[in-house]
């Protein structure tokens, strides 16, 4: 319940001797707050802090931890709210008054990178988890070894599955998480447990300067005990940017007394997800149904954020940078252009050539078209069909008697020089080079298309049958 300010002066009136109070504020609380706070000014411009339970469970644990902050006093190198009195409530408990500490909560999302606060709350955090763990062991706070932790862990999560508002998605990445040992090997530490930018407090030599900060004090420690490290960072790892987070990491591995483990970051962007486990279970508790809901709906969301980054994080959602593997050159099949004659057809052979080699190939294919070709091809006819093979022979002759006859026609095809010497009709004076007419009528029957130099060039080469190479190849063979 909410206690008037009025009420909550009279209280630290009668828990302070001479505290006469002269002015109250207080702050607004909410359902889920487990204490009434106020400040309070006396008449010798004193500033107070009270704190009330709201319930005997928050009573008992600020109890516990009156002892620990008196022990602590003396060993921080920043300040702890330490009781200067106290007043009994009627339903059990006590009201606990403070002096006031100076300074400001600090946001940990507008935290500034590089040297400075960040670095300054990274080493207060590793002063805190060098104390010794005799000084909670003495407060008779809790102290858990590494596998009870987890254990403890696991069991949250099975608690807060058997309600049916946590999405199979979180239970499944929890459960996984929380079973791999390896992560869950630390050393324990003493720990604030609850440490958020509103438990922290700073102050600035230069208010316009948020490199000059300096953490002042840490508050709201009634979920001390010694456990993970990991606890002390889950907000941080949420809140603060990644500079920031990186500065503070760093000065903080400096000023420990042992290394950090290697899992810490993970584990407390773990501890952060799951934090929504113990509000949920509290709701339910309380049978608030509209709150069960409401946290509900936050895991919901959770589940959602964390597949979409999980998509986003998967290889193969990613842009490559470059090809698997070499990339051939695509070699387009050549377009044969048929001509009137049909006793004219040519096997074209060709092979991938690299880019500085397309326009000498496509220069020089008039030379690689022959009537040899064609006889190649009136040869392996024959050998399938003897009566095809009989007329095929008939007409390559007579192509051969006109070529002979007609010698002032041009030739579509340029004679070779190993025909010319078949025949005996070479001119050893005769340096006339290939008609160009007559070798582009043969060289465009072949379209070739690059798209990337993956092969090393290959020489253009006539390719025949090896079991048939055909009748050019024997000795003395003439074409006519």
């Amino acid at each position: 319940m909410d206690r008037s300010p009025l009420f909550l002066a009279a209280l630290a009136s009668a828990a302070v001797p001479g505290l006469d109070p002269a002015s109250v504020e207080a702050l607004p609380g909410t359902s889920d707050h487990q204490y009434d706070v106020a400040f309070v000014q006396d008449t010798q411009h004193r500033r107070w802090v009270i704190r009330v339970p709201r319930t005997q469970a928050a009573a008992a644990q600020m109890e516990a931890t009156f002892g620990l902050l008196a022990l602590l006093a003396r060993r921080l190198p920043f300040s702890v709210p330490t009781p200067k009195g106290f007043a009994a409530l009627k339903g059990g408990g006590r009201a606990a008054i403070y002096p006031y500490l100076p300074g400001q909560n600090l946001d940990f999302a507008a935290l500034p990178a590089g040297p400075g606060l960040a670095a300054e709350l990274g080493r207060s955090i590793a002063a805190l988890h060098n104390t010794d763990h005799g000084l909670f062991d003495e407060a008779g706070l809790p102290a858990y070894d590494a596998d009870t932790y987890r254990t403890r862990r696991l069991t949250e999560l099975d608690r807060a599955a058997a309600t049916g508002h946590v999405p199979t998605g979180l239970l499944t990445r929890w459960e996984k998480q929380l079973e791999d040992v390896v992560l869950w090997r630390f050393a324990p530490t003493p720990t604030h447990g609850d440490l958020t930018g509103d438990q922290v407090l700073v102050v600035f030599d230069d208010d316009q300067d948020a490199s000059t900060g300096r953490v002042r004090a840490f508050t709201g420690w009634e979920d001390a005990k010694v456990a993970d490290p990991a606890d002390d960072f889950s907000a941080l790892v949420t809140q603060a940017s990644e500079g920031a987070l990186e500065t503070l990491m760093e000065a903080y591995a400096h000023a420990r007394s042992e290394r950090p483990d290697p899992h810490l970051v993970t584990r407390a962007r773990l501890v952060a997800q799951m934090r929504a486990l113990g509000e949920l279970m509290a709701a339910v508790s309380g049978g608030d149904r509209l709150l069960v809901e409401r946290h509900a709906a936050t895991l919901r969301r959770l589940d959602e954020q964390l597949h979409a980054q999980d998509e986003a994080n998967n290889d193969y959602r990613r842009e490559a940078l470059s090809a698997a593997r070499p990339i051939s050159r695509v070699v387009v099949p050549p377009v044969v252009d048929e001509g009137d004659d049909e006793d004219e057809d040519v096997a074209v052979m060709f092979a991938r050539t690299a880019d500085e080699d397309i326009e000498v190939a496509e220069a020089d294919a008039g030379h690689r078209v022959s009537e040899d070709v064609s006889d190649a091809e009136v040869e392996d006819a024959e050998d399938e069909d003897e009566d095809g093979a009989e007329d095929a022979g008939t007409d390559a002759d007579a192509v051969a008697v006109e070529a002979a006859a007609d010698d002032s026609e041009p030739t579509d095809v340029a004679p070779t020089d190993e025909d010319a010497e078949a025949t005996g009709t070479t001119d050893p004076d005769d340096t006339t080079e290939p008609d160009d007419a007559a070798v582009g009528q043969r060289g465009d029957v072949t379209t070739e298309i690059p798209v990337r130099t993956g092969a090393p060039a290959q020489p253009d080469l006539l390719e025949f049958d090896e079991d048939e190479p055909g009748p050019e190849h024997e000795p003395g063979y003439s074409s006519r």
